[in-house]
């Protein structure tokens, strides 16, 4: 890596790391993740997340681990639907893989060899009996037998381990008051934990690419899904497997529970967990129920700076007349601005002239890594809506570069007679902008 790109690449990621850092972060993996041969590297990145200042819980599936544990002892695993069929046997088997497998993350998170990432790091982790578990039961006449699911999660004990700069790891089993022991789905405990501490992400990593998912095709913007669509695109998946349909269930299921934000990301991709965590798009899919994540509002005071660094390139080439900021600051009750995480990248400006019954639809911008992604129609729909609002009867735009995309989108061509006469007593003949008119 150049120096350059090293210093830009940490001044991006910088925004992220003051944001994550002693937020509540909910990682599930499945044990397929676990039986990578590159396992150890995402346990390295997951000590970076937590001497990044992030609170981690770690929930760690064991499927894989439990059917070779009941191959070993000549069971074969059964499952109606999408539990498993507990019994004696295979709670046996549950209690050998699970522990196995508990013991080995512990150890690798316990590496601090110089000759590892981890070197000189001292991560102290901590596990209990958190999860209440109740009994499937019966169901469609199959005993499940101690197969349960989720009844309570014991969040005091797990926020006084957090602050203790602890990482909290939970393995998929849980324990009733009488003390029996269920046999849980990862991706339910995982759900409940996230819900329950109100966490402020949950991150399943599938053995999969979300990314590369039918799905994923549909999803409009670099993966980033609202909720509604998820639900939307869940019930119309195709070509993904079961594993992963039960991730995006359980990722609806902790958006509809109040967890703002859910990632599902694959463990192929080298560093996919900080890539998806510390850029702005990541590299898989996010499913948010935060309805300020990707928002379409007016311009405030405060986005000015956003305004000003999105339009000064366009400036600088001629696209767009140069503002000053204090021009800027006077004019931003007519800006509308849409913010992406906290980064303006895209912005238009609606200047009415009411006695002509007509307003300028200018100063569009957007920024360029999200181009031909249809904002700057967005901009366009909404300031139509706002003119019609004010009885506006047609919008103006006059531009030197993108004519094409106005006519588009409905424009005509226009003489500069059409205009309202202050407008035209602005016009700079050294521009020789062409005119264009809209009827709404």
């Amino acid at each position: 890596m150049l120096p350059a790109d090293f210093v830009a690449a940490l001044r991006a990621a910088a925004p992220y790391v003051h944001a994550h850092n002693g937020r509540v972060f909910v990682v599930a993996f499945g044990g397929e993740v676990a039986d990578r041969a590159d396992f150890e590297t995402f346990v390295y990145d997951l000590a970076l997340l937590h001497s990044l200042g992030v609170k981690l819980v770690l929930v760690h599936g064991a499927r894989p681990q439990i059917d070779r544990a009941l191959a070993d002892r000549s069971l074969s695993a059964r499952y109606c639907g999408e539990f498993r069929v507990t019994d004696m046997a295979a709670l046996e088997c549950v209690k050998a893989a699970v522990g196995s497998l508990r013991m080995d993350l512990e150890a690798k998170l316990s590496t601090s060899l110089v000759s590892t990432p981890m070197g000189g790091a001292r991560i102290r982790v901590a596990s209990g009996n958190w999860v209440t578990a109740r009994p499937v039961g019966i169901r469609n006449g199959v005993d499940f037998q101690h197969t349960g699911e989720v009844r309570r999660i014991d969040t005091e004990t797990i926020r006084a381990v957090l602050e203790q700069d602890r990482i909290a790891l939970v393995s998929p089993v849980g324990y009733s008051p009488t003390g029996e022991i269920f046999n849980l789905r990862a991706a339910d405990v995982a759900t409940a934990m996230a819900v329950a501490l109100r966490a402020d992400k949950l991150v399943f990593v599938s053995n999969s690419d979300p990314d590369t998912w039918k799905l994923a095709d549909d999803t409009g913007d670099a993966g980033q899904l609202s909720l509604a669509n998820g639900e939307r695109l869940l019930a119309a998946a195709n070509g993904i497997g079961e594993q992963d349909r039960l991730y995006l269930g359980a990722a609806l299921a902790a958006g509809r529970g109040g967890v703002k934000r859910v990632h599902l990301v694959g463990a192929e991709a080298e560093g996919a967990l900080l890539r998806e965590l510390y850029t702005r798009d990541g590299v898989g899919l996010m499913l948010y129920a935060d309805e300020h994540y990707e928002a379409v509002r007016e311009a405030s005071i405060e986005d000015v700076g956003g305004i000003l660094a999105l339009i000064k390139p366009l400036e600088d080439a001629g696209v767009l007349v140069p503002r000053s900021r204090e021009q800027l600051e006077l004019e931003i009750g007519l800006f509308d601005v849409m913010v992406r995480d906290g980064l303006v990248v895209a912005c238009c400006a609606l200047f009415p002239f009411a006695k002509n019954s007509m307003a300028e639809f200018s100063c569009v911008a957007v920024h360029p890594e999200y181009r031909r992604s249809g904002r700057a129609a967005a901009l366009l729909a909404r300031s139509e809506e706002t003119a019609r609002k004010l009885g506006i009867k047609k919008i103006f735009s006059l531009t030197t570069h993108t004519p094409h995309w106005f006519l588009e989108h409905g424009f005509a061509p226009a003489k500069l007679e059409d205009l309202p006469v202050q407008r035209q007593q602005m016009y700079n003949w050294q521009r020789n902008s062409a005119v264009l008119i809209k009827t709404l």
